[in-house]
């Protein structure tokens, strides 16, 4: 008996429909209702294993190289502790080392590989969209490598991103050499990025909601089971690789009042409308890269002497700033000095990453979304509102993240794993879907999606259930 049959014996009336459907019906329910998890998950969360074990220790040898470059590149030592440029004694000649960096970079990405140009997640996400997951094995090396050069020699983002990315390409990598189907694949992929990011800021719930909401456009168990365990097996090991200190110094905040909510969801407001400014600025210079008469090649370096120029002037803008980060949340860098601090890094690190330089975006936009969520703050304390400027560095950290790249649940988990307070989720949530709605309302992409939809690929923006048949 066909389909049409059970529906049609289904709506006739007086017709029980169990009478003859019995084995037809439980075989349709079977097919329409497969197992949430099988053996097969169990094979694929056994290679998310032993793949975060691996991601976890690429990220330590990145950050490794990251302080070896930087420690060479500012003061002519060899040491592999991540150092912070800013106390360079190197005067004008700090101009040419973002210049030299960007220059092996552009070479790199010519004869080796182009799309390690950027922060890398968007080209993770045209490959699992219009590419099977498939992400070139050259590029397992060459991004991490390049990022390497283009942090170490001050490039003003962050580790995470490139890690992120190089986790994603190992593994695709892995998905590549075995037999597994394309979605399979896809939850490799996932699942290795999950875990760099984890290794890198110790944020295992983030992780997945960042991979579940950036790469596989899906909710799924068989998809986020596997995810979870390659996040609980980075984080397992990472005291033995990256130690037990937390990577931010985060002072403790107390519960926030009603009156307190309402300012911080002016801040989400306002942080919205920083991060669509952020967004639209970037591929405006990005735009403005494309019109140059020279080879793309030679575009990080010209992005690199702006890095340079820049860096002389305020070198603490230099490199992976998460001292600036501590500084920030402290909530005693304030005034005049962070404006002007915050103003430079944008512009520093927006012409750097549009100039196609190999990057991230992470800390950048943590960055100055906690800057901007500090200048807002003091605005508000002098309407005499009760806000705590901690507090409000970690909103706006948050929240601008949430706007740019519209991950919302994982922007408000990443927010709260690094204070470990459960005080901070109302202010958080307030804030980022504050920021979330500005974003959404003004834009139809994302940082991340805006290059995609440019090159024609569709990237999902919501989850729905598959039609019925």
């Amino acid at each position: 008996m066909s389909e049409h049959d059970v529906e049609k014996a289904s709506t006739t009336p007086g017709l029980p429909l169990s009478v003859g459907l019995g084995p037809l019906i439980e075989k349709a329910s079977v097919e329409r209702h497969p197992r949430a998890l099988d053996g097969r998950s169990l094979v694929i969360c056994a290679l998310c294993m032993g793949l975060a074990a691996v991601v976890a220790l690429v990220a330590r040898l990145l950050v490794y190289l990251i302080g070896l470059i930087t420690n060479i590149a500012f003061y002519g030592r060899v040491a592999f502790d991540l150092a912070s440029p800013t106390h360079n004694r190197l005067g004008w000649l700090v101009i040419a080392v973002p210049v030299v960096g960007s220059i092996v970079v552009g070479l790199m990405a010519r004869y080796g590989a182009k799309a390690i140009r950027g922060h890398g997640i968007p080209e993770a996400m045209e490959q699992i969209l219009t590419n099977d997951s498939r992400i070139p094995v050259r590029m397992t090396f060459l991004k991490p490598l390049s990022a390497a050069i283009s942090i170490g020699t001050g490039g003003p983002f962050g580790a995470e991103g490139p890690i992120i990315a190089t986790g994603g390409a190992l593994g695709s990598w892995l998905g590549q050499r075995i037999h597994v189907s394309a979605n399979e694949r896809k939850v490799l992929l996932a699942a290795g990025a999950a875990a760099g990011m984890t290794a890198i800021f110790a944020t295992p719930f983030a992780a997945v909601l960042l991979a579940i909401e950036l790469l596989v456009f899906e909710f799924r168990p068989r998809s986020f089971v596997p995810i979870i365990v390659a996040a609980l097996a980075a984080m397992w090991l990472r005291p033995w690789l990256f130690g037990v200190a937390p990577v931010f110094n985060v002072p403790i905040m107390g519960s926030a009042s009603r009156e307190a909510l309402l300012a911080y969801a002016a801040e989400g407001l306002a942080i919205g409308v920083l991060s669509v400014a952020i967004t639209r600025a970037v591929y405006f210079i990005e735009d403005l890269f494309e019109r140059l008469p020279v080879h793309w090649m030679w575009w990080p370096s010209i992005g690199g002497l702006v890095v340079g120029v820049i860096g002389f002037a305020a070198p603490q803008t230099l490199g992976v700033g998460y001292d600036n980060i501590d500084s920030i949340l402290s909530g005693n860098f304030v005034g005049t000095a962070l404006a002007v601090f915050c103003a430079l890094k944008f512009v520093s690190w927006s012409v750097a990453l549009g100039s196609g330089t190999s990057g991230g975006t992470l800390a950048p936009l943590f960055t100055i979304g906690g800057a901007f969520g500090v200048l807002i703050g003091q605005v508000l304390q002098a309407l005499d509102l009760s806000l705590d400027l901690s507090m409000a560095a970690l909103v706006g950290m948050a929240a601008c993240f949430a706007g740019a790249t519209r991950a919302l649940f994982a922007s408000i988990l990443f927010a709260m794993e690094i204070t470990g307070q459960f005080s901070t989720l109302l202010p958080l949530i307030t804030g980022c879907v504050a920021a979330f709605l500005i974003s959404a309302i003004v834009m139809r992409t994302t940082i991340m999606t805006e290059k995609l939809a440019r090159r024609g690929t569709h990237v999902p923006a919501e989850y729905v259930p598959p039609a019925t048949p």
